[in-house]
Order: C-alpha cells, then structure tokens, then sequence
C-alpha cells in the first residue's frame, strides 16, 4: 500500500518535471508558480522513496550471500544494517504520505483584535505584531499592515495584515485563536498582574476563482486614509471599504488604507473579502458535515485560549501540547523565536494523524 501511494505520486513528480521543461508552461507564470511549488512539496519524499529502493537492493544482494562460508558475515551484517536503514526510512515516508492542509502553500491574512482587558490587550496586540514580524522576517516572508485601529496608548484595538511568501499559511495557521497574556502593566501603580487577550483570526488568501464573489452585492466607499497607516497618503480619497451584503446578517467589511493607490487598495479590500468569505464557507461546511475543528477564535473571552504568556514567571503556555513540551521561554518567543512551538504543534499533529491510521487500519 505504501510503495503503491508513492508510485503514483513519483509519477506526477515525473510528469512535473518533463512539465516544467515545456515553453508553454514556462509563460504561463501560474501553472509555472503552481508546478515549482508542487514540485517542492514531493521531492523530499521522492529523495526518501529513492534512497529506499537502493537499501532495498542492498539488502536484496546480501540476501543472496548468506550461504556463501566465505561472504556470510559481511553479508548478514550488511544485511541488518540496510534493514535497519529501511526502517527507518519506512517512518519517515509515512509522516510525509500523511494528509497535508491544502492551504499551506497559500499567503496569509492576519488579523489581531483586542479582546478583553481594554488598553492592555491593544498593547499586547501591537507586542504579538512585533512577535509575528520578527518571527516571518526569519523565514524570509513578508508582513505588511493593511489596515489598524491603534488605541490611546499605542497599542490596537484591530489591526489586519498580510504575510507572503512560500509556505505562508503553513507557518502562521497555530497562531489562529485566543491568546491570553498575564503581566502587571505600565499604567499599574500597585503593581497587580492583569489578564486581558487578544484574539488571532489566521484566513488562507483565496484565488479568485475559488470563491464566489458576486461584486454587484459589494458596495466600494472611498475616504481619507486615517491614522499611522494614512501619514502621507491622507490629502486624496485612497481608503477603500468593501461591504458584503451590506445591511444583512450576512455582511462583511473590510477596510484597507495603507497603500496610497486607491486602485492597490481596493484589490487588497476584494482579496481580504475573499478570503474572509471562503473561511466562512468552510465553516458552514464544516458545521454540516459535524467536523470537531473550528475555523474561527472565540469570543476573546479570558476562558478561551490557546496559548497564555505568563510574564512574571518568563513563561508561555501552549494549551494544545501536553507535558514539558508544552512550556517556552518568553523572553525568547517575543522576540520571535516561535519556531520551536510550531514544531512542537507540528510533531504533535502528526502523531496524532499517524494514531488514528493505525486505529483506522486496526478497526
């Protein structure tokens, strides 16, 4: 079942590759974009499958010196050493075989909205945007705001940004619900620790023919650009807000006003909307079809989290990891070393998906 999985797929990255040598794929720089990153995706596997067959071989030809006196020991050890190898290889291939989210390879839009704790959660809003920068600006992606509401003290209320680049939504998706910080605030005088949180909407950018997107229930306004986002661009009407289904429970909005082109600005309010729309999509299918995961945060509640940042004793908490597995050290993670959680979500997922194979298999 497994050599058979990986057959099919070696032949799709075959017929990629003699792909990518076609003039005409090569003009056409979507089919190029989606086969290079496809190609991406199999070639660890294929490496692995390749290096597979060659201790399959080994063992193979070890096998068949067995009865000779003189070869019989080097070829018994030979012999356990490509099975050994083969093992190995055969648990690496099934945690690459196992499902991958078809949204990995897609951009990102982020979203961070200030939940409960007034001030402190804006101000924890703008240190988890500082947090995220450094964290893409590590794997070479690309974070820029498109939109914010910034509070008195310098934090946000709201705040919508984008992040691109290979494997965006892949390295951004466990950041997506409540996250709750624990710490005495500036404007403490007595020095109590608060809790307050703020909540992470993480939306895969759709193309725009995977939603249905009728623009005549779209209703585009124009205005001035307005705070930090609007320095510069604020003396024509460059803001643009886009309204799904305006006045219905079904209504959607979507403000952007960083770019100083009107015209930039509407595509990147139609993109957010887009996106936005397709989370809500599957959502709906998702409550139809009675799936347990949950495409959105919750209401920003102190009680829903998924991750607590504990600042007094330097500690953040990831309630989805059990264990020590689940403890990082904040000074580093708000400083954007966030690779070892997503790792740790990472491992944990795929064990899990690996538990329910076997359970699948044993049923």
């Amino acid at each position: 079942m497994l050599s058979g999985r990986i057959e099919e797929l070696g032949t799709e990255y075959a017929a990629i590759e003699r792909s990518l040598g076609d003039p005409a794929v090569l003009a056409d720089t979507r089919e190029y974009t989606r086969l290079t990153r496809r190609h991406r995706e199999l070639t660890p596997l294929i490496t692995l499958w390749t290096e597979y067959r060659a201790q399959e071989r080994l063992a193979q030809d070890a096998r068949s010196l067995l009865t000779d006196p003189e070869m019989a020991d080097l070829a018994r050890s030979e012999l356990d050493a490509a099975l050994t190898r083969m093992a190995t290889l055969e648990n690496e291939l099934e945690v690459l075989l196992l499902p991958r989210d078809p949204y990995d390879s897609h951009d990102v839009i982020l979203e961070l909205r200030a939940g409960a704790g007034g001030d402190e959660a804006g101000l924890f809003a703008a240190d988890l945007l500082r947090l995220y920068t450094r964290y893409v600006e590590g794997l070479n992606l690309k974070l820029s705001v498109a939109d914010a509401s910034e509070s008195d003290l310098g934090g946000y209320s709201r705040l919508v940004a984008e992040v691109a680049g290979e494997n965006a939504y892949r390295a951004m998706k466990w950041e997506r619900g409540v996250h709750r910080v624990q710490r005495v605030p500036a404007t403490e005088t007595q020095g109590r620790i608060h809790t307050s949180t703020v909540t992470v909407a993480v939306l895969p950018q759709v193309e725009q023919e995977d939603v249905q997107l009728d623009l005549s229930e779209v209703r585009i306004d124009v205005f001035r650009a307005q705070g930090a986002g609007g320095q510069g661009v604020n003396t024509t009407d460059s803001a643009v807000r886009a309204t799904y289904r305006a006045g219905t429970p079904e209504e959607i909005m979507v403000v952007c006003q960083d770019g100083r082109s009107q015209i930039k600005n509407k595509e990147k309010a139609l993109q957010i909307l887009r996106a936005r729309l397709a989370e809500r999509q599957r959502e709906e299918r998702a409550v139809t079809e009675r799936e347990a995961r949950s495409a959105q945060v919750g209401s920003g509640d102190r009680s829903e989290k998924i991750r607590t940042y504990n600042y007094p004793q330097n500690r953040v908490t990831d309630h989805r990891l059990t264990g020590d597995d689940k403890n990082f050290a904040l000074d580093s993670v708000m400083e954007g070393a966030l690779a070892g959680v997503v790792t740790a979500l990472e491992r944990a997922e795929r064990e899990q998906q690996l538990s329910e194979m076997t359970d699948h298999a044993t049923a």
